[in-house]
This record gives C-alpha cells, structure tokens and sequence, in this order.
C-alpha cells in the first residue's frame, strides 16, 4: 500500500486528490498538510511513503520545503503537483531533488500512474518536460538569467513580474516588506534590469508568465 501526504494550502485541492484516489486498492492518502512547517513535521514521524507536495503554499515554498525534506530525508520521493506551467517551474524542481512533476490540469490517470511511478523510486516527467531537461543538459554554460537565481528569488521575480507590490508579496509570502523589498533587490542586480515592467516583459518573452 502507497501512504500519501498530500500537502496543499487549498482544502479543495486536498479534497480532490482524495476522490481520485478513493477506491484504489494500492493507493491511501494518509495524512493532509496546509503548511511547510504541518509538512516537514509529518515527514518526519514517517507514517507516509511519499509527499504529494504545492508549490505555492504560504511562508516557505514548496521548493525550500522540498530541500529541507531532503536534507532530512535523502531519498524520501517528492512529487510535485502544482498550478504552475511545466515553463515556471518543472526544471527548477526537479534540480532540487523533485521524483516528479505535474500540474493540477492533468487527467487524474495521469496522476494516479505518476504516484505509482515515484513509490517505486522512479522519476515521473512528461514527453515535453523530457525535452525540456535535454535541452538544460546540453546548455549549462548558457544559462538563463532568471536560471541563477535562487528558489525563493524566483518566486518574488514571478510574483513583480505578475504586477504584485512588495507589500502584496509580503502578505502572501508571510514575510516582511523589508525582506521582500530585499529579494527585490537580489533579482533586480541578477536579472540586470531597474523596473517591475522589465521583469513582466522579460517573463513573458520567456513564456514564464502563464497571462
């Protein structure tokens, strides 16, 4: 028997993956997380097998929460399920030491077939995601700007990109302004750029914004 924890801020979202599991003879959610810090505890009481794990969860993200499961747990497999684009986030977390990732738009077969995959101790990536990661193979030394900053850097540029303010970031992230205004800062020196408007306009050249 496969013992999920599937960790997501949203109830609904917990509710759904519990109904297309319902019924499968391999397959539990064991436990539900809402936050980094409810998911982390739960991993490491070891009750479940694998994480179910958003990446837009309040406080920290999921991609630190991933790192910091990781670090506790090496080998613990982390699926991603997630609303953002293959192009946002995909390569980034696999990376990190994601065993797979999938958006929320995907066919619940497909999900319950990924879930089985990375218990096993495979990896789970989609034909177009494969592509993806042998084109970041064989161009390493060209890396992308927005490639160099960290996880939590990247995750302030999308939210500027997206026309949030420092103080909306702050509120959603639940960190202080002055921090936010300091990762600004980071991205702002990394990305080479000013204003808000160069970050949009370079997501979206970039397919990175999903408008």
């Amino acid at each position: 028997m496969i013992r999920i924890l599937v960790a997501d801020d949203h109830t609904v979202v917990r509710e759904g993956v519990k109904q297309i599991l319902a019924g499968l003879d391999d397959i539990v959610v064991e436990d539900e997380a809402e936050n980094g810090h409810e998911t982390l505890d739960k991993v490491l009481k070891g009750t479940c097998d694998m994480v179910l794990l958003d990446i837009s969860m309040p406080g920290r993200s999921g991609l630190e929460i991933l790192e910091d499961i990781l670090t506790l747990r090496p080998k613990f497999p982390v699926l991603i399920l997630s609303m953002h684009p293959e192009e946002q986030y995909a390569v980034r977390a696999l990376r990190a030491g994601a065993a797979g990732y999938l958006t929320k738009a995907s066919a619940a077969q497909e999900l319950i077939g990924a879930v089985r995959k990375v218990a096993r101790g495979g990896k789970y990536v989609t034909a177009s995601l494969a592509e993806k990661l042998a084109v970041e193979l064989d161009s390493k030394a060209g890396r992308m700007p927005h490639e160099k900053l960290s996880n939590r850097e990247y995750q302030v540029m999308m939210m500027l990109a997206r026309g949030k303010s420092v103080g909306e970031i702050a509120v959603e992230l639940c960190l202080s302004v002055k921090t936010v205004s300091t990762y600004r800062i980071r991205v702002m020196e990394k990305m080479g750029m000013k204003k808000n408007a160069e970050l949009t306009f370079y997501a979206m050249n970039n397919r990175l914004l999903d408008l």
